[in-house]
């Protein structure tokens, strides 16, 4: 095994601390404050809460079509500041080959807050 690919490997208990949940997305807005273009969200995972992101998703999404949609974030992360705003959460998206962001969506509707495994 190559050393590069033994620093990338996960444990099981690595993979187990991601907290990945089901949340569906509330409000969505152009980030006007952002260096990159970028949305702002409030995303509801039901149990654990209503929590503020933003995302460089702006190539394949309008901000109307978004709103309703479930996607999948990570939602152990701290805090981290993006321009006016602190993120308190991560959504996961595909990253096509012009950068675009795709995001990753459960194949059904499912309960906010569904933990991810």
């Amino acid at each position: 095994m190559d050393e590069k690919k033994a620093s990338n490997e996960l444990t099981w208990s690595d993979f187990t601390k991601v907290e990945m949940r089901i949340g569906t997305i509330l409000e969505a807005q152009v980030f006007e404050e952002a260096r990159n273009p970028a949305y702002k969200m409030i995303i509801d995972f039901g149990p654990i809460g209503k929590r503020k992101t933003s995302a460089q998703i702006t190539d394949l999404y309008t901000p109307n079509e978004l709103v309703g949609k479930q996607v999948v974030a990570v939602v152990n992360f701290p805090p981290k500041q993006i321009a006016n705003m602190m993120s308190e959460c991560l959504v996961l998206g595909g990253i096509g080959k012009n950068k675009e962001i795709t995001l990753l969506q459960p194949e059904r509707n499912i309960e906010n807050g569904t933990r991810i495994g």
